[in-house]
């Protein structure tokens, strides 16, 4: 939930939810003084990876409704929202929960991301299905690697 506050609030600020990637950061770096700028890219990094936007030609989009997300008057996020895991991270832990040897699922994720030619979170998620893996929420996120 911090997440998805935090990602809203730079879109609820200008009532849109499509940002230039820049205007985003300054949001959030400059505007706001909760990240350095790298820290406020490594945010865009997450919140996609979560599903909570996607890029598109320079511009990040929100992949929900930010007016319906209730910031509180004191909301301030913490550092610990920009270690959150990656999608290829969480699916891979189901896996290796699910008993795969880690090793051994990483070098077929590659393997399937080089021939098929798509991101590793989408061969992750390949992978996982192909293994019946249940991976829940990263699936869509993995599907909007894609692009769909």
């Amino acid at each position: 939930m911090t997440l998805e506050v935090a990602v809203a609030v730079p879109f609820k600020q200008r009532g849109q939810t499509r940002l230039g990637e820049g205007e985003f950061v300054v949001a959030l770096s400059l505007d706001r003084n909760w990240f350095s700028p790298d820290q406020a890219k490594r945010l865009i990094d997450v919140a996609t990876g979560r599903g909570l936007l996607e890029r598109d030609d320079g511009e990040v989009v929100a992949g929900f409704d930010p007016s319906s997300v209730t910031v509180p008057a004191e909301y301030e996020p913490d550092e610990s929202i920009l270690r959150e895991q990656s999608t290829f991270e969480r699916i891979l832990d189901s896996l290796v929960a699910a008993g795969h040897d880690k090793q051994e699922a990483v070098a077929a994720v590659n393997e399937r991301q080089r021939r098929l030619d798509i991101t590793v979170e989408a061969a992750a998620a390949l992978y996982a299905r192909q293994e019946n893996v249940d991976i829940g929420g990263a699936a869509r996120a993995a599907r909007g690697e894609l692009g769909e």
